[in-house]
């Protein structure tokens, strides 16, 4: 007789080599084919609702593996939400306005700037938005990610721009909206206003310049002490094209200054604690020099210097920014070109102490406009005024060093500070509340609060006009008689609902006069006729109004939103314009909970770029290795951290998920003739192992489900693994081999029925995690009658049964069995290395144990089948073998080849072969194993 048909081996078709880059597509259109997005939600109807609101991506350009590790956390909260009692929509959404698309429409040379109207060349804008909106959503969907992709929420849709002016109209109406002459940030190239979120730092060389300004009027007290026609206050300057804007000096009224003379007899005011570094500078020996008087810098308070290169006073103030870092301690202050210098030269003119004004010598170019260097680039004027001061004699010294400076983030050009006139959101006005918000917010990691809070707190104002087309225009109009701005509840209502209707090229369509209410007068003057407000709004108050645009007015979610998910820079973006549109519109945050993820870098931790060769895309690793693989990389680390990915990761990587994967194979292979709705044996019938398997189980549901509330998804991928690894394949699968392919009937069902629990559970768990891969075992298995069997997805995880927890007496019976194995395992090990055996099971093994309890313990438990060799004997007697003391049990373990028969079914030695008259080659077991089902 052929026993090999009479063994149960596993039968699959479920492939080891998951072939993800290849099989996927195929999958994902299925996916879409029966609409599992909808039907995922749609099953949840009446639970409770969480709503994870998606920050926009921009479109304009490809995703990279940053925006792929956003997306893929946010579709692994979503899914984990729908199969735990929520219903979880999620609405994926673009930023479709801004200079990057104005911009790359400029650069077309097909497009004729000069030919169109504004509203054609914004239509251009439109065309080149959508087309990336499409091609991002597709590489979304790629991914595994499910949304609706068919109703993506836009910042240029009709009725979002009129719900952004709504929240705008609510603001100004708060009075927290103001027109205003401030420094801001200023990019020459693209000339417009930024905001601070818009701004990279990188690091420029400079050139330093220490700067002597003559004395001019010292109020009858420095004369006593120095040779005023040799007396000078020296300032210092990283940017030597702002001196033509120079107004005034800055000392802190509190520090200690001196008169220090050189050995060339000039006398220079410096901060006392910084003259010697400033000697240093200049090449003068200080301890030559003679301090001649210390005074303190109040002293000087309205003292006046002659500007060194106009013929024109510099101020002496007192300010409490100047600090000591560096520099002079005598601060070169130029109101055009900075918010310090601004705000100290407006404090002096508004308490009638000055008239210092506010000066801006450079243009919206960039263009120098004063009468020495009009005409010129500020760069280039930068080498002309070094250049000057040197030849007159007022350079004291200059050096070479590298600064952090500020770029900005899409053209990646130098900014500069320049006062200009814009209108601000004041964040004074709100930013108590703002930080007060904070409290109530739950924080991913915890330092969020921190980083929240002291940004908002240091913030002042949001400038947020920019002299472009493509945004949403700011609905403020002018009073053609007495020039007052408008923007009343009226206007409002009624540019927002032209918005809506015709979208907000209306508004540079029509003239203003057509764009006002019917009859409308101006609120001041009375007067009829109007002009508008030519600047569009910075886009970060686009998506700051997400909040109102898509979460009040989609029925299906809800304001605040549970969550908000991002990457670290949008403390300074979008959970703080967010936060700031919301307290200052409805007064509340808009987000419960503020979860942060890090940078995506190399294997060695390094920012990635493309001209050094690192940078790795997610469709390299699509094509490698299937999308699976880069969601298992997301889950696979703490994204709260920088994220590492490079080739070898991904390769370490791909064996771990092969692990996952062959795991649930040989599950599903020796499944192949188990009916869930038949053939399950009732727990109080299984076996005792397949009970301990069971437990594992239930501790690894309660492990899993933990780790998923508290987002942390590296927990939830490593103990899915171990779980594979050392509870399944290197314990339980292990051990029941033999009874799956060569036991009875009632003990394959007693495993089998453990397997099925086990392997719809474990889908179930990682169906947030391996969109693909679960699906694909979910399709491969047969399903009980409860399960939806369309998709996992449509199934709610398991959670934790108390009806499998193990007593805490068998968990300690089982920790003292696990330890006996292993140092069973010990054993065998050093004795097949020693070359007493090839297979574990032509051995018999004698286990000495000096206690009588513990030879009791043992003598009930099947140690054989536990230790997969063919006899273990328990004894109290001695033995030769190796000794054993840190296991559980102590013990001595001896091991030897079996001289018993083997049989020729299930490969054990066995006494007892040959006493069979039918089956004479088999044991026992096996021989009933056959008889029972010929």
């Amino acid at each position: 007789m052929d026993y090999n048909q009479t063994i149960h081996l596993p039968q699959t078709d479920f492939p080891m080599r998951a072939g993800l880059p290849k099989r996927e597509p195929e999958m994902l259109q299925a996916m879409y084919d029966k609409d599992l997005y909808h039907k995922m939600v749609g099953r949840n109807d009446g639970k409770p609702l969480f709503v994870l609101h998606d920050g926009p991506p921009y479109a304009n350009g490809s995703i990279h593996i940053g925006t792929a590790l956003n997306k893929i956390l946010k579709d692994i909260i979503v899914k984990e939400k729908n199969m735990t009692g929520y219903c979880s929509p999620y609405v994926p959404g673009w930023d479709t306005h801004g200079l990057p698309i104005e911009s790359a429409i400029l650069k077309d040379k097909k497009v004729k700037r000069d030919e169109l109207t504004t509203s054609e060349f914004r239509e251009k804008c439109k065309e080149y938005a959508l087309s990336f909106v499409d091609k991002q959503r597709e590489q979304f969907k790629r991914l595994g990610v499910l949304g609706e992709w068919d109703d993506p929420y836009l910042t240029l849709k009709p009725a979002f721009e009129a719900k952004q002016v709504e929240i705008f109209g609510k603001m100004a109406e708060k009075g927290f909206i103001y027109k205003g002459m401030k420094p801001v940030y200023w990019c020459p190239h693209d000339q417009t206003a930024l905001a601070e979120a818009e701004i990279e730092y990188q690091d420029d060389p400079c050139t330093t310049l220490f700067v002597k300004f003559p004395v001019r009027d010292d109020q009858g007290k420095l004369g006593r002490y120095a040779d005023l026609s040799k007396t000078y206050f020296v300032i210092w300057t990283t940017t030597p094209w702002t001196i033509p804007g120079n107004m005034a000096i800055c000392l802190n009224a509190e520090y200690d200054y001196v008169l220090l003379q050189a050995p060339n007899g000039e006398v220079y005011i410096l901060a006392k604690d910084l003259a010697e570094s400033v000697c240093k500078a200049a090449h003068i020996d200080f301890e030559a020099s003679k301090v001649l008087a210390v005074l303190k810098g109040s002293a000087f308070e309205r003292m006046t210097a002659k500007h060194p290169m106009f013929d024109r006073d510099s101020v002496i103030l007192n300010g409490d920014h100047v600090t000591l870092d560096a520099g002079t301690g005598c601060v070169h202050t130029a109101p055009g070109f900075g918010a310090d210098d601004f705000n100290i030269c407006r404090q002096y003119d508004a308490a009638g102490l000055t008239h210092i004004g506010t000066p801006v010598p450079v243009n919206a170019k960039g263009v120098m406009t004063d009468e020495r260097y009009n005409g010129q680039f500020y760069a280039k004027a930068n080498d002309m005024v070094v250049e000057d001061l040197e030849a007159e004699g007022f350079l004291l010294a200059k050096e070479e060093i590298t600064h952090s400076y500020p770029h900005c983030w899409r053209c990646k050009h130098p900014i500069i500070y320049r006062a200009t006139e814009q209108w601000f959101c004041s964040v004074d006005a709100i930013k108590d509340a703002a930080v007060a918000a904070c409290d109530d917010i739950q924080w991913k990691p915890d330092w969020g609060k921190d980083r929240m809070t002291g940004m908002i707190t240091e913030r002042n104002d949001w400038c947020i006009s920019r002299q472009r087309v493509w945004g949403v225009p700011i609905p403020i109009f002018y009073c053609d008689s007495c020039g007052a701005d408008i923007v009343t509840p009226e206007t409002i209502r009624h540019v927002a609902a032209l918005f809506r209707e015709h979208g907000s090229n209306v508004w540079f369509d029509r003239e203003a006069d057509e764009l006002v209410p019917a009859g409308f007068r101006c609120p001041k003057c009375g007067h009829t006729h109007f002009t508008k407000e030519s600047d569009i709004m910075d886009v970060w108050f686009d998506s700051g109004s997400t909040h109102a645009a898509v979460l009040d007015e989609r029925p299906y979610l809800h304001f605040p939103a549970d969550v908000y998910l991002e990457g670290g820079d949008q403390y300074r973006g979008w959970f703080q314009s967010s936060m700031l549109t919301s307290i200052a519109a409805k007064g509340v945050a808009p987000y419960k909970q503020i979860i942060t993820h890090g940078w995506t870098v190399d294997g060695e931790g390094k920012a990635m770029h493309k001209s050094l060769g690192n940078a790795v895309g997610p469709e390299e690793v699509i094509k490698d290795y299937g999308a699976d693989m880069l969601r298992l990389w997301v889950a696979s680390a703490d994204y709260t951290q920088d994220m590492r990915i490079s080739k070898d990761i991904m390769k370490q990587l791909s064996q771990a998920y092969l692990k996952i994967r062959n795991t649930a194979r040989y599950m599903l292979g020796n499944l192949c003739d188990f009916n869930p709705d038949a053939d399950q044996t009732p727990l109080d019938r299984m076996e005792a192992l397949d009970r301990f398997a069971l437990a594992s189980f239930n501790d690894l549901v309660k492990t899993v489900r933990e780790a998923y509330v508290r987002y942390e998804f590296h927990a939830v991928y490593r103990a899915v693994y171990n779980f594979c690894v050392v509870d399944m394949s290197n314990f339980y699968l292990d051990i029941i081999k033999d009874r799956l392919y060569c036991g009875d009937s009632a003990g394959r069902r007693s495993a089998q029925t453990a397997l099925y629990i086990i392997l719809d559970g474990m889908t179930r768990l990682i169906a947030p995690m391996l969109a693909f891969t679960s699906d694909e075992i979910w399709a491969a298995m047969r399903h009980d009658r409860s399960a939806d069997t369309e998709s996992v997805l449509l199934n709610d995880m398991p959670g934790y049964d108390e009806a499998l927890a193990l007593s805490e007496a068998d968990q300690v019976r089982w920790d003292k069995l696990i330890s006996v194995r292993d140092a069973v395992n010990k054993a065998l090990e050093n004795a097949r290395a020693a070359g007493v055996f090839k297979k574990a099971q032509d051995t018999e093994v004698t286990l000495s144990v000096a206690e009588q309890k513990d030879a009791d313990f043992l003598s009930g438990v099947d140690l054989a089948t536990l230790c997969i060799v063919s006899r273990v004997t328990v004894t109290t007697e001695a033995v030769e073998g190796e000794k054993m003391a840190d296991c559980l049990i102590p013990c001595t373990i001896a091991v030897k080849l079996s001289e018993a028969p083997k049989c020729v079914r299930c490969w054990n030695h066995n006494e007892h072969v040959g006493e069979d008259h039918d089956h004479p080659e088999l044991c026992p077991r096996c021989a009933g194993v056959v008889r029972a089902e010929a």
